[in-house]
């Protein structure tokens, strides 16, 4: 019988443990180290995509629910310990590259200028240390299935109002979602890549981006955003002249229409137009 294994510390979990993979990706998923916000409305994948150097690596994204039943005589009755876990992986080899425990909703922050871009907030299993990572989606349709999965996770531990929680979560742990875990200048965060192609690369001091210049992904300049359009200058901020509204049907019905006179026509003495 195969042993499961703890998504975010790869510890080995009891026997009578289950899991269940609520949203696994099918196409690539670009991984971004991403600056602070500069904008209290919230990350904008433009920022990220503008530099190169600010992609990480290209992987894929699991987001994995484990319940634990009650593993000692005191807990018998108690209901099973359930938590969600969203990782980061190299599909080529199921490597953990990096996880992000889900016990709140601000660990996943959608971006504000596109809906397959979001901003992650990663943990390391071994010091406790927070950070922010982009994640982008190629597909549309994979940023969607990602938001479906994150909303039946939020149901089974008790994230969403009208649901009682499956597990407890302490008032340090409440406090610190208020944080910002956004890289500041300087700061580093370690990034397992041994062992994956990612990281053979960056030992012989190449690019990470250039794997997305062969065949079997996209180069990042296709998948890069433009910003989005401004909102000054008169328009509506959606790239589109503004149209004044039409006239209301009051003032529409006392306009006077011009006669064929005023309009240029000589009205000849039969009444026809000549």
């Amino acid at each position: 019988m195969t042993t499961l294994i703890d998504p975010a510390t790869q510890a080995p979990l009891p026997a009578d443990a289950i899991q269940r993979i609520l949203h696994i990706t099918s196409s690539s998923v670009h991984i971004y180290q991403i600056p602070p916000m500069r904008s209290t409305k919230g990350h904008m994948a433009a920022d990220w995509t503008a530099d190169p150097k600010a992609h990480i690596f290209t992987g894929r994204v699991r987001i994995i629910e484990t319940s634990i039943p009650p593993q000692t005589p005191e807990q018998i009755g108690e209901k099973d310990t359930v938590k969600v876990d969203i990782v980061l992986e190299d599909p080529a080899t199921n490597d953990l590259i990096a996880a992000a425990p889900y016990t709140t909703q601000a660990v996943v922050e959608a971006t504000i200028d596109s809906s397959r871009f979001f901003a992650l907030r990663v943990q390391d299993p071994n010091t406790g240390k927070k950070a922010m990572l982009g994640v982008g989606f190629e597909e549309r349709s994979e940023s969607f299935d990602f938001g479906v999965a994150l909303q039946e996770a939020q149901k089974s531990l008790g994230l969403i109002e009208g649901v009682a929680p499956l597990i407890k979560s302490s008032k340090k742990q409440e406090a610190e979602e208020k944080k910002d875990y956004s890289l500041k200048e300087g700061e580093t965060i370690t990034v397992n890549l041994s062992g994956t192609k990612f990281g053979r690369r960056a030992r012989h001091d190449r690019p990470l981006s250039t794997d997305l210049d062969s065949d079997s992904q996209p180069p990042l300049s296709a998948f890069s955003l433009p910003p989005p359009p401004s909102s000054t200058g008169g328009g509506s901020g959606l790239g589109m002249p503004f149209l004044p509204p039409p006239p209301s049907s009051g003032r529409a019905a006392h306009r006077r229409q011009p006669s064929a006179q005023e309009l240029g026509f000589d009205d000849g003495p039969n009444g026809m137009f000549e």
